[in-house]
């Protein structure tokens, strides 16, 4: 007689539908093992749209400047040249399309100037947004970039007669100034731009310049003067031994709706400077003659002393004195004094002295004669 346990046919049901999932699950897992999984569906190679598109009006011509994107909208890198699309819509109108012959490579900076038609550069100012599309092969798209706006309209007028003058302040631009009466925005602000045409030296690593190493200049810049009613203004940024190109603009702001928009007008002829450094420093002042009596190992002496001057290429001063009518004499070294004091013992006593001072730059440039101090030596 056997010790085991039969199962009779009537659990057999029972353990089949325990078993039977369990030997499935591994057949699936088994059968999976270096097969592929569920089938991607195919990229539409549409470019990711762009995202920084921006607009500048000057005069009748639009600037329109954006990024090209490098991945489509599936995440993957953008071969070849791309068309490019624009639209324009006035107001609340249709998008028309902007003629345009684009093709750029992915990743790059794209730019376009449209001239404005006569309708849309006159009149009162209104509203024109601008669309960049990026279409696949198929001309499909993954849609308009963001909206850059400009206004149509009207202009102001050009700024006539700009002029540069070079001073030791800075540079001084000048420019005719209309009358109120004139034209709608002869209230218009100026913008003045500003090119650096100097070749700049290569800029070297942070780990190898000092804490005071200047700054490098900026190759452009604009400077907005609050009123063209009075038709100057300085330019105080500039650097000695630099090139520069100016160029002005009438700037207007407008509302239209919930916006405060620019209208700029064309920008004026060109005018060029060389920023020389021919000027001499500011005039020495505070000059002050104090005589000292002669003393057990010293002899008479007069003491002179000034107010420091300012000027950051300042290199020192030089002393002149005279006697009486007599002209003018250098009395200090072939150097430069460093330091705003001078000490003179070559004197006689009782014989009367005036005293001037200059100053000189690094240049070699030097100021004219301070006012002049007289002092009498004393008698022994």
């Amino acid at each position: 007689m056997r010790t085991g346990h039969k199962l009779g046919w009537a659990a057999l049901p029972a353990v089949r539908s325990a078993v039977l999932p369990a030997v499935l699950a591994i057949g699936f897992i088994l059968a999976g093992c270096g097969t592929p999984g569920a089938p991607m569906p195919p990229s539409l190679h549409l470019p990711n749209p762009v995202t920084n598109l921006s607009a500048t009006r000057a005069g009748n011509q639009v600037s329109l400047t954006w990024t090209m994107p490098n991945r489509n909208t599936d995440k993957l890198l953008l071969k070849g040249n791309l068309p490019v699309r624009l639209c324009r819509k006035e107001d609340e109108g249709p998008c028309a399309p902007v003629p345009a012959n684009l093709l750029l490579a992915s990743g790059a900076a794209g730019a376009f100037t449209e001239t404005l038609p006569p309708s849309l550069a006159s009149g009162a100012p209104r509203t024109l947004t601008y669309f960049v599309e990026l279409p696949n092969r198929k001309g499909r798209s993954a849609g308009l970039s963001n909206a850059a706006v400009a206004l149509a309209g009207e202009t102001p007028a050009a700024v006539a007669n700009l002029t540069a003058e070079v001073r030791k302040d800075g540079v001084v631009l000048r420019w005719t100034s209309d009358s109120p009466s004139a034209q709608p925005f002869s209230r218009a602000a100026i913008r003045l731009h500003r090119e650096l045409l100097t070749p700049q030296p290569e800029a070297k690593p942070k780990s190898q310049q000092g804490i005071l190493a200047p700054q490098p200049e900026p190759l452009e810049q604009s400077l907005l003067v609050d009123s063209g009613a009075a038709g100057r203004a300085l330019d105080k940024e500039i650097r000695f031994g630099q090139t520069y190109e100016y160029r002005a603009q009438r700037v207007a702001r407008i509302t239209v709706g919930s916006q405060t928009l620019e209208l700029a007008g064309p920008l004026s002829a060109a005018v060029r400077v060389e920023a020389l450094d021919v000027f001499p420093p500011a005039v020495p002042t505070g000059l002050a003659a104090v005589a000292t009596a002669p003393s057990a190992g010293s002899e008479a002496a007069i003491d002179l002393s000034w107010q420091p001057n300012t000027e950051a290429d300042l290199a020192g001063y030089a002393v002149y004195r005279r006697e009486g009518s007599e002209s003018w004499q250098r009395i200090s070294p072939a150097q430069p004094l460093v330091g705003p004091a001078f000490h003179d013992a070559r004197i006689q006593p009782g014989r009367t002295y005036g005293y001037a001072v200059t100053a000189i730059d690094q240049g070699g440039h030097e100021s004219a004669r301070s006012a002049e101090a007289e002092e009498t030596a004393p008698n022994p």
